[in-house]
């Protein structure tokens, strides 16, 4: 069992407990972090004198002759290491002898896995980040696409006022902006290097820490080594991220899943991004949009379940902070896909105009268009909502609407409606006269906007 300690034990670990303590099948994702870090390490101590020239490197080649090996095949992660340090640092021994037993000098897998977990994430974070760039590149294109799509907006899921497509499409936009920034955020406030930590308490050797973190590209190094070793914060923070994020789609997702059914019929899902019924022939199932709805569920769990297994650890160091990254991967993962079917799923819809205008103007959307206009004529808004009130309720039994309601019909309420009535409540004037900032009829102004904010991201 190649492991990285051993000297002070007389007895051979016990195979259920290795089993349990191994974490290689899943640490194996930071290998590359790993081996990046020990680069920079390595580096350092030769520019310290702590090793010499020599031994960097014969490590440096060694290190890179097992990047390679791993990325072309001729080496599996695989074996009975404990983990993926234990994994390099026997192969890279095995391959250039004593020198590569002087590469973990001056260092603890405490700081060393607290650095490649560091370095994963932010990787993730930058790669979270252009995948939303993406996404919101796709719900800009629907917003251009579709200013003039009429449709009815909701409030308790009951129609409410006439919008546009782009309208709310550019509220969702402005949901992944929000997630955008929080990452931003969460990966400016992360990059810090742990590096030098030690165990927990530093070390004697004369480390530059400070040129490690640059050949890393942090900030810094962090200023409290048993902090180094035993943050996760950010961690749980890209989760809460991710948390919310999913939130989002999801509500974007059970819209999608709504207008795709038969009561509703506002979106044609693209074939490549639904399925069939294994008995009903005439089936075409958002399941694409119902396993985001229901995958948000797993990333919140694993939200959870870091913030209990952070909750009552103390410092420094414990074993229990390994749980950090098998549910954090999957969370990544599970986040990432999901964005970018969102995005594919977006691009290849179809709406359906004509049925989008027509639902809004069978919902009574232009109702409070229609007080409005009394209210412009001199009539108290109270009152003039109890006229179109009693109104809407002459359409309903009628079965019309109110762009249909004879002329005759709206005077018997008041004698201050005349023939522009109708004008005045079109879906096309409702939508229009509302110019305040972030209204529907200020899209021209919101699209500038979210234009000149992808363009600003995507040039950093």
């Amino acid at each position: 069992m190649a492991q990285l300690w051993g000297g002070r034990f007389t007895k051979e670990t016990d195979k259920l407990v290795y089993a349990f303590n191994q974490s290689l099948n899943f640490d194996k994702r930071l290998f590359h972090a790993d081996v990046k870090g020990s680069m920079a390490h390595v580096e350092m101590l030769a520019a310290q004198g702590i090793l010499t020239k020599e031994d960097r490197d014969a490590i440096k080649e060694g290190l890179q002759s097992i990047v390679r090996d791993v990325d072309e095949g001729r080496l599996k992660i695989e074996g009975e290491y404990e983990d993926i340090h234990s994994f390099v640092e026997a192969n890279l021994t095995e391959r250039i002898g004593d020198a590569g037993k002087r590469l973990h000098t001056g260092r603890s897998r405490n700081d060393q896995v607290a650095l490649d977990m560091r370095l994963y994430m932010r990787d993730e974070m930058d790669e979270t980040k252009k995948d939303l760039e993406g996404l919101m590149g796709a719900v800009l294109g629907l917003m251009k696409e579709h200013k003039d799509t009429f449709m009815p907006g909701f409030t308790h899921l009951q129609k409410a006022q006439p919008v546009t497509l782009a309208h709310h499409m550019g509220a969702y936009f402005e949901m992944f902006k929000r997630d955008y920034e929080r990452i931003t955020s969460i990966r400016t406030r992360m990059n810090v290097c742990p590096l030098g930590s030690g165990a927990l308490a530093g070390t004697t050797y004369p480390l530059d820490r400070e040129m490690t973190a640059s050949l890393l590209g942090f900030d810094g190094p962090c200023e409290n080594s048993m902090d180094g070793v035993s943050d996760r914060d950010y961690v749980i923070e890209f989760l809460d991220a991710l948390s919310i994020l999913m939130m989002h789609l999801s509500r974007l997702s059970e819209e999608i899943i709504l207008w795709n059914s038969n009561e509703y019929r506002f979106i044609e899902l693209d074939d490549t991004y639904a399925t069939g019924s294994s008995i009903m022939p005439q089936k075409k199932n958002p399941d694409i949009a119902e396993l985001i709805r229901g995958k948000t569920g797993r990333v919140y769990g694993a939200l959870m379940q870091m913030l209990t297994t952070m909750k009552g650890i103390p410092l420094a160091y414990d074993k229990d902070m390994q749980e950090d990254k098998e549910m954090s991967f999957d969370a990544v993962d599970t986040a990432r896909g999901c964005i970018t079917l969102m995005e594919g799923m977006l691009k290849t819809s179809t709406f359906h105009k004509k049925r989008m205008e027509e639902s809004a103007q069978h919902g009574f959307t232009n109702a409070t268009d229609a007080a409005d206009y009394l209210v412009k004529k001199g009539m108290p808004f109270r009152d003039a909502h109890g006229v179109i009130g009693r109104l809407v309720l002459t359409c309903l039994e009628k079965g019309i609407k109110l762009d249909d309601l004879p002329l005759s019909d709206y005077k018997k309420e008041s004698a201050l409606f005349e023939e522009d009535i109708y004008e005045a409540i079109s879906m096309k004037t409702c939508v229009e006269r509302r110019l305040t900032y972030g209204a529907p009829g200020a899209m021209d102004q919101e699209i500038e906007n979210a234009e000149r904010y992808l363009a600003s991201v995507k040039d950093k």
